[in-house]
């Protein structure tokens, strides 16, 4: 089953399988390991929901919800 990464729930893990964005923000998620292939689990959401604290590659990352929405997982 696939679904954004802005979709996930805490606890929820999945391996990534494409990401949408584009230009800068493409760049800069590749650049903070966002590939496809690597495996996520979503750790928590802010009260409002933005940002969201996920576990990718031994560390700990904040994407906003608009980042979070151009990964597509598969679960």
């Amino acid at each position: 089953m696939d679904k954004t990464l802005k979709e996930f729930i805490p606890n929820e893990r999945g391996t990534v399988k494409k990401v949408t964005a584009e230009g800068k923000i493409k760049r800069r998620l590749f650049d903070m390991g966002v590939t496809p292939g690597a495996e996520i689990i979503m750790r928590k959401a802010a009260p409002l929901g933005d940002p969201i604290e996920i576990t990718l590659r031994g560390y700990e990352l904040s994407l906003r919800r608009d980042e979070a929405a151009a990964v597509l997982m598969e679960v």
